[in-house]
């Protein structure tokens, strides 16, 4: 379902954790739908460097369900550790089950385990038809026309998104620029090396930073190609919520069409499927507010700057030795890719 590598804890066999993760789900099927329950096809999905899912079936009497667990790693260290504002697995129910609600392409949640399955903090959704893997998406027959129509979904989905209710949502942090601004500043001066283009660019931003939101709204925050599963007909669902916060829609918007997010058709900035224009007006249609190109290109600079700092503390994790990953020195050796994105942007933005 994910494009990506699988990592497997470091504490415990796949087949073992497999077995434990099955007897739990059994119990806690039974007691969500009112019966025994049996599992099967049980596997963990690729991806998920920070969050583990699995896929598997239920039968309970005469009715089978596709469900999706998603859980927290039984050990928050190492190549599985989430960031520090990635939301917890109750609040992420509590957004996924909000967004849902009001309409949005997002997976059905049903049920969150209790501590005594012994699966830490998890939860249950359904299972969604489609793939999130971008090459095939862009290049592969099937999906030909689902291309097209691809732009136009996302903008319409990012206005679902926005309009959401605060009010039906957990609570969650309010960041805005300037917030954000700080929080890169703080993880560059961390790593503790020169890193000229991105100082600059930060500085570019910090100059430029638009005023906070007159009416924050729910954020997805990692809104791009990669992070949504798609069919023959188009976007079937948005997934990855657990960056979910308060703050400018617009940063979606931005974050959909850094470069990066392409993957390599970068003559159609709309995630690699359609131009900015083609986006912003889906957006608009579907009740979200006239886009700002000026303020879609600060926000689409602060996601180069994201992604190249991403980049760059993922490679440290492996050269300090803290993780032993050739994923992890691959991922770093993008950070150039996006020190040249953003020398394009700043000139071009002014």
């Amino acid at each position: 379902m994910r494009e990506g590598l699988c990592h497997s804890p470091l504490n415990a066999p796949v087949d073992s954790m497999s077995e434990e993760i099955a007897a739990a789900l059994a119990n806690a099927c039974s007691r969500h739908f009112g019966g025994p329950a049996t599992i099967r096809n049980l596997h963990r999905e690729s991806g998920g460097a920070s969050r583990q899912t699995w896929s598997f079936d239920t039968r309970v009497g005469d009715a089978s369900h596709e469900l999706i667990l998603r859980r927290d790693p039984p050990t928050t260290s190492g190549s599985e550790k989430a960031s520090a504002t990635s939301l917890d697995r109750a609040t992420e129910f509590g957004v996924l089950r909000a967004a849902f609600q009001a309409g949005v392409r997002a997976p059905e949640v049903l049920f969150e385990l209790v501590p005594q399955d012994g699966l830490g903090e998890a939860f249950v959704m359904r299972r969604i038809g489609g793939i999130a893997i971008a090459r095939k998406l862009l290049r592969d027959p099937p999906y030909a026309h689902a291309r097209t129509k691809i732009a136009t979904q996302l903008g319409e989905i990012a206005a679902r998104i926005h309009a959401v209710d605060p009010a039906t949502l957990p609570p969650l942090a309010r960041r805005e620029a300037v917030d954000q601004i700080a929080s890169l500043r703080a993880t560059l001066d961390r790593l503790d090396q020169p890193q000229p283009v991105f100082e600059l660019a930060l500085s570019w931003l910090d100059r430029r930073k638009p005023a906070p939101s007159a009416r924050p709204v729910l954020v997805h925050g990692d809104y791009r190609t990669g992070n949504y599963l798609a069919d023959e007909s188009g976007v079937t669902a948005i997934l990855d919520w657990e960056g979910a916060h308060l703050g400018d829609p617009i940063e979606d918007l931005g974050w959909l069409c850094v470069k990066s997010w392409r993957f390599g058709a970068i003559d159609q900035p709309a995630g690699g499927f359609g131009s900015r224009d083609q986006l912003w007006q889906a957006y608009t249609r579907t009740g979200g507010a006239v886009v700002d190109p000026a303020r879609a290109h600060w926000w689409e600079v602060f996601g180069t700057v994201r992604w190249g700092t991403i980049c760059l503390t993922q490679a440290w994790r492996h050269l300090s030795g803290t993780v032993k990953s050739m994923e992890l020195a691959t991922i770093g050796r993008r950070a150039v890719e996006t020190e040249v994105d953003l020398l394009q942007l700043m000139k071009n933005g002014g």
